[in-house]
């Protein structure tokens, strides 16, 4: 991780156009270390891997940090001073996510046997009810220091909308790209916001393939696709939940962590920003383990952990958990390193699974958790039933969206207790009296 003090700061590098986003130093290759200026790149130009933010953080007094942040507005911009965007961005118009509800889940524990504290990071409290609005925010602010005028996304339903309601609001167009079959909800809270809503027959990397071409058409001139060309800054959103998770337990780090994993980028993010957090003195540096849960229907990288391969095999997606359908992880390599660093695992569950572990949530904690939800809950249920995840410690749990976007997935199941005629009699002969 590239963590330097004010007082180490960089020189420009060649070639920088004078863009200046917070304390993002430059662009770095996450395989070779190659470092680029700041610009609407995702690919190192020497190995073409993956790249990401380098900064150049504050110094100083960590307590004087932490009193700033805590000092700021109930969102994400409290972490600005650690993120890619201007000093002046709570003042722009964005859609300001974050800081979302940690969950104390007493119920829930004991339903599971834990014995130590479990919570819930509910990120359906979102202006479009899922962490997507975390990392699309970031991205309309590095959208307009590189003049786009289009913001663009392939999706599988939740990003679309937060691209369309974050366009809206920044004063841009959009026009996004999703699978032609994702959940109805979806599709509606996606073009709701008036921008271009676009269909493609296929999956989801089947999106992301065309999406890739239309970046090097002169079609795509002018657009940020947060996240292809915009990606270094859109992935840094998903940070917020760690620093967000860490203030809320009293700036202290969670023993163990439970992720939903699609592309792989938020679990390696919140890494990132739990390791920032310690380089920075603003918690104490001790153990913790990360979990990665996917659906049964889409798991290479559960498969991979597995099996221990450092590799991820693609599959073709077949599952109920639409918003982690991503049969070719990006992050998938990342991810399998992370989890085995930390002594973590990755494991998955059943469609059947999900379902039962969105009720038991909704029916324990009163929060009602779409697909993603259901996995990673199903998943730490799993792992404590195989006696992986220790039920002692302190533990967290994302449910990264609102389970009123997967109404499918339960409403088979989900219904009336009984329909009765208006009278008391009837309802005492549907055994509801007591």
């Amino acid at each position: 991780m590239a963590v330097q003090a004010a007082s180490e700061q960089s020189t420009p590098l060649p070639g920088d156009a004078g863009v200046r986003l917070g304390p993002a130093a430059a662009l770095s290759c996450r395989e070779c270390g190659e470092r680029l200026p700041l610009g609407p790149l995702f690919a190192c130009e020497a190995c073409f891997g993956p790249l990401e933010i380098a900064y150049d953080f504050p110094g100083g007094d960590p307590a004087r940090l932490r009193e700033q942040i805590e000092a700021g507005p109930d969102n994400i911009w409290r972490y600005a001073p650690l993120l890619p965007v201007p000093a002046d961005v709570a003042s722009k118009p964005n859609i300001n996510p974050g800081f979302t509800k940690l969950v104390k889940a007493d119920r829930l524990a004991r339903e599971l046997g834990v014995t130590g504290s479990l919570h819930i990071k509910d990120d359906s409290g979102n202006p479009t009810h899922s962490f997507k609005d975390r990392v699309v925010a970031i991205a309309v602010e590095a959208a307009r220091a590189f003049g786009f005028t289009t913001l663009s996304c392939s999706s599988t339903g939740n990003l679309a909308g937060a691209v369309g309601a974050a366009a809206a609001r920044a004063g841009l167009r959009s026009c996004v790209f999703i699978p032609h079959d994702l959940e109805q909800g979806k599709v509606v809270m996606a073009a709701v916001y008036g921008g271009d809503l676009v269909g493609i027959e296929g999956t989801y990397d089947d999106v992301n393939r065309f999406c890739s071409e239309l970046i090097g058409d002169p079609i795509g001139e002018g657009w940020g696709f947060v996240n292809v060309n915009l990606r270094p800054y859109y992935a840094e959103g998903s940070k917020t939940l760690a620093y967000e998770i860490c203030e809320q337990l009293g700036w202290e780090l969670p023993d163990q962590l439970v992720v939903p994993i699609a592309s792989g980028s938020q679990l390696t993010k919140i890494d990132k920003g739990l390791k920032e957090l310690v380089a920075l003195g603003l918690v104490e540096d001790k153990p913790y383990r990360i979990f990665g849960a996917q659906a049964e229907g889409c798991s290479p990288v559960s498969r991979a952990f597995k099996d221990g391969h450092d590799v991820v095999r693609p599959v073709r997606p077949e599952t109920i958990a639409k918003s982690l359908a991503i049969g070719n992880p990006a992050d998938g390599p990342y991810v399998l390193d992370i989890a085995r660093r930390t002594g973590g695992a990755v494991e998955d569950v059943t469609d059947a699974q999900i379902v039962d572990a969105i009720k038991l949530l909704a029916r324990t904690e009163g929060v009602f958790a779409e697909t993603a939800g259901g996995v990673t809950v199903g998943v730490t249920r799993k792992l404590i039933e195989e006696g992986r995840l220790d039920p002692s410690l302190t533990t967290v749990v994302l449910n990264t969206g609102d389970g009123l976007k997967t109404l499918d997935a339960v409403a088979p199941t989900t219904g009336p207790s009984a329909v009765i005629r208006p009278n008391l009699d009837s309802f005492r002969e549907a055994g509801l009296a007591s």
